[in-house]
């Protein structure tokens, strides 16, 4: 039952005098109401005016109750008269009492709410709300709106794109001013992402009505508005075509960014029924030599959060040798059938000529029953008997080539859901976004589709210049494709820092979301790789569980919402099963979590790459024309530099550094080959007096520097401009990943400082440790790890899995390494660094002198 608005909730916003006013015009004459309704812009009085304006912002407030306390999801304020023109003394544009402002200021006072986003997408200026918060900082205002340099109403300069609010509110308004529109649908999808998205993930919504006078096209847009707000996907657009004004949307971005800045970018259930298909291959444990427990462990994790009751479940099915053959060759199908009736030693001989592969008897089946899986779930897509799928499938597949096997991935299940979806679609041929995230980059995808547009494929993964797993060139952002498919291939390649959550939204807004709505697309394959995980120890990255889920929800908005999800990397069971469940709660229509808050700013490193993915796919996409004019245009867009003398110190050092030796003061990082185990390494011989003399040196020039830190460093600036000269271009490409490093400890994988298992370590045993003792059961020296509680020795996951098996049964959860002396602890999952350890990892070998060589790792 709606209610009117009381006389405090309306003060929230506007002067007691001008409320007064209002009051008195229900015993006003016509003739008074008239002399009144002269003084403002636009408005028309009536006896009942005041009564119907006091419903409409009352009724806002019964949503915003419900909404802020999770009575409700969300909501759609059905409400006349409109508000957002009217301001704090006076009405406007048929505005009374501006419900909205009312509104958010109910939430902060009654609800606590620190911060409110206000939306504003009627084609008029809301120059109320902007007047009402343009000094505020905890109400942001982002208003899209008809503005054609002020001859639009309501003729304010204030309307235009240099209104960006004023003291400490200054940044919190953002206008987006339309001069010409002649496609406004494509204007608003270019610039939401961008603009929009960035401040309103994962809030509480409520809708208000504002202007609109045709009757049929208000009905449908409303409705269509409570369809996505109940959970419904997104229907298709129309092909959207370049925008019309480029000039003016790229200039809106500027004033919002201060000049100084160094960052340029930007749980309840579902109402409805949204029906989501899960496929689970469980025999695939039998393949894998990596945790073969990650399916079941996924598949618990759903089961716990009450995911696998709201899907429905489809069983597991091999690919036919037919659909194999859509991607793959004939005589590579012929040879990983024959593995079926392999020997061991003939196994292990094949798998050593491709790279980074694990072969058994049971891989040829597994890898069938992963892709066939892949095409029945698409099948129930495309056909509507589910809105999306996940496939919980193991081997991964975006390594593996047309006629070769790769990187645990012997077919590639991805590009044969992708190709068995077209080969079955009545509307041919079916356009088709492969959104690879995966922290390893999707080769065998990209060299499949690289010359066909009728499939785009995107993906974000970590580069390094190359040197990163599968460490080759075609994964660099110049790779755009070839022939009829340039342009459909986008590699968001990741170089240097530490990419998260801001990272990948980021790229999202500016790469994904403008490419991928333009391509517009009838399904949406994303190869679900979770080793850009938090804790994930190959990957490094910091996405979030809660990232993931909004990765999810805005490619949710493609292709009517079909989306397929194929599990693929991921080697942490905690990340990985928290983030496909995360997944899998967005594609059954749950709102995506709060992010981590305050966001941090996208590294600027990322930026870089972000930029350079713009500045080549800008001649192919309409959509980033935007954005690449406002590369070129101003700093704010600027690449990752060197500042505050970075590269005077760090050439300074190389001064005394001879790269071509190994010694205690220049290691070379541990090495773990993808799908390989890590060999012993033999100590080195003890470190000679001339490698002292080089490290005395070293310190000298260190404190010289700091002796004289104003003195110009012309020798020193010498050599580092040799160092990146065009021969010494290993060099050169180590010095820039350096470079782009944050100052953070530089470890590959991020240890923990702490966990609550150390008090399982006991002291060291009299005798030491003897890291050359081979394994307990087997009697392997190839990869062996001691247990820090009992000091038995036995051999990693990589060989027989003695040691996680001891962990298990023994419950000693912390290990450490002969191969690069790191410390795993089993129950966190994760690498720990801790000073009550440091003398279990300071091992010189039998005779407490030699030391050893450590090889990087991938």
């Amino acid at each position: 039952q709606p209610r009117e608005a009381t006389e405090e909730e309306l003060l929230l916003v506007h002067r007691q005098q001008y409320v007064d006013l209002m009051r008195s015009t229900q015993t006003m004459t016509e003739t008074e109401l008239q002399r009144l309704s002269e003084r403002y812009d636009s408005i028309y009085l009536h006896p009942e005016s005041f009564q119907v304006a006091s419903l409409a912002v009352g009724s806002v407030l019964q949503l915003v109750d419900k909404v802020v306390t999770s009575e409700l999801r969300n909501g759609f304020a059905v409400v006349r008269p409109p508000g957002h023109h009217a301001q704090s003394d006076q009405a406007n544009g048929f505005c009374l009492f501006n419900n909205v402002a009312v509104a958010a200021r109910y939430a902060q006072r009654r609800h606590g709410l620190h911060r409110v986003l206000i939306v504003d997408w009627d084609v008029h200026h809301g120059q109320g709300v902007q007047y009402l918060f343009q000094d505020d900082p905890s109400v942001l205002y982002l208003s899209v709106h008809r503005y054609e340099s002020g001859r639009f109403w309501p003729h304010l300069s204030d309307s235009d794109r240099q209104a960006v609010g004023s003291g400490r509110g200054e940044g919190f308004t953002c206008n987006l001013p339309w001069d010409q529109v002649r496609s406004p649908l494509h204007l608003l999808l270019s610039t939401c992402p961008s603009l929009y998205t960035p401040c309103t993930s994962s809030s509480c919504t409520s809708l208000s009505c504002q202007g609109g006078y045709n009757l049929r096209s208000t009905a449908e847009g409303a409705a269509a508005c409570v369809r996505s707000l109940l959970g419904e996907a997104c229907p298709h657009l129309r092909p959207p075509t370049a925008p019309s004004d480029r000039y003016t949307s790229c200039h809106c971005l500027s004033p919002v960014t201060p000049a100084e800045s160094q960052t340029h970018l930007i749980n309840t259930n579902s109402c409805v029924c949204v029906c989501v298909c899960v496929c689970v291959c469980v025999c695939v444990c039998s393949h894998h030599p990596e945790q073969p427990q990650r399916i079941s462990r996924i598949f618990a994790k759903h089961q716990e959060l009450g995911l696998v009751d709201r899907c429905q479940r489809i069983p597991a099915r091999p690919a036919t040798e037919e659909e194999l053959a859509m991607c793959h060759s004939v005589e590579h199908i012929a040879q990983m059938k024959a593995t079926e009736v392999m020997k061991p030693r003939d196994l292990h001989r094949l798998s050593e000529e491709f790279n980074s592969v694990f072969l058994s008897a049971q891989s040829f089946q597994s890898a069938a029953l992963a892709a066939g899986s892949c095409c029945s779930a698409a099948r129930r897509v495309l056909s509507g008997q589910v809105n999306n799928a996940v496939a919980m499938v193991r081997p991964p597949g975006h390594h593996a080539e047309r006629d070769s096997a790769c990187g645990f991935c012997l077919f590639n299940t991805a590009a044969l859901a992708a190709r068995y979806a077209q080969s079955i679609s009545h509307n041919a041929p079916l356009r088709v976004l492969i959104l690879d995230w995966d922290v390893h980059h999707g080769n065998g995808t990209q060299h499949m589709f690289e010359d066909d547009d009728s499939v785009l494929y995107i993906s974000l993964h970590r580069y390094d210049n190359g040197t990163f797993f599968p460490s080759s060139e075609e994964a660099g952002s110049d790779r755009v494709g070839v022939g009829r498919g340039a342009g459909f291939n986008v590699n968001v390649a990741w170089n240097g820092g530490r990419m998260g959550d801001s990272d990948y939204i980021a790229a999202f807004h500016r790469v994904v979301m403008p490419i991928a709505t333009e391509f517009d697309p009838g399904l949406v394959v994303i190869s679900a790789g979770f080793d850009a995980a938090r804790g994930d120890p190959l990957g490094g990255y910091h996405v979030t569980p809660e990232g993931y889920a909004h990765l999810t929800h805005m490619l949710m908005s493609l292709a009517g919402g079909r989306v397929l999800l194929i599990l693929e990397g991921g080697y942490n069971l905690t990340s990985i099963s928290e983030s496909m469940a995360m997944c899998t709660s967005v594609l059954l229509g749950d709102a995506p979590p709060s992010l981590a808050t305050p966001l941090p700013p996208p590294h600027h490193c990322a930026v870089a790459t972000i930029n350079d993915v713009i500045r080549h796919h800008a001649p192919y996409w309409k959509s980033l024309r935007i954005h690449s004019q406002c590369s070129s245009d101003s700093s704010p867009w600027c690449l990752c530099s060197c500042q505050d003398g970075g590269v005077e110190q760090l050439a300074q050092g190389l001064a005394s550094l001879d790269i071509t030796q190994t010694t205690s003061a220049n290691p070379t990082p541990s090495s773990t080959p993808v799908g390989g185990a890590r060999q012993k390494v033999r100590p080195s011989p003890p470190k000679s007096s001339s490698e002292v003399e080089v490290k005395a040196e070293s310190d000298g020039v260190t404190a010289e520097k700091s002796q004289s830190a104003a003195s110009p460093l012309q020798p020193q600036v010498s050599l580092l401009d040799t160092l990146v000269s065009p021969g010494a271009t290993h060099l050169s490409v180590c010095l820039s990943v350096y470079l782009s490093v944050s100052q953070s400890a530089m470890y590959v994988v991020d240890p923990l400082p702490w966990c609550p298992h150390l008090d399982a370590v006991k002291p060291l045993p009299p005798a030491g440790i003897d890291v050359f003792l081979p394994c307990q059961d087997c009697g392997s020296d190839a990869e062996n790890w001691t247990c820090l509680t009992c000091y038995q020795v036995y051999c990693g996951r990589y060989i027989n899995e003695h040691m996680v098996t001891h962990g298990v049964v023994a419950e000693h959860p912390i290990v450490l390494s002969f191969a690069d002396l790191s410390v795993w602890c089993y129950l966190c999952e994760a690498y720990i660094h801790n000073k009550g350890l440091v003398p279990r990892q300071s091992i010189h070998g039998r005779g407490g002198g030699a030391c050893y060589e450590v090889l990087p790792i991938l």
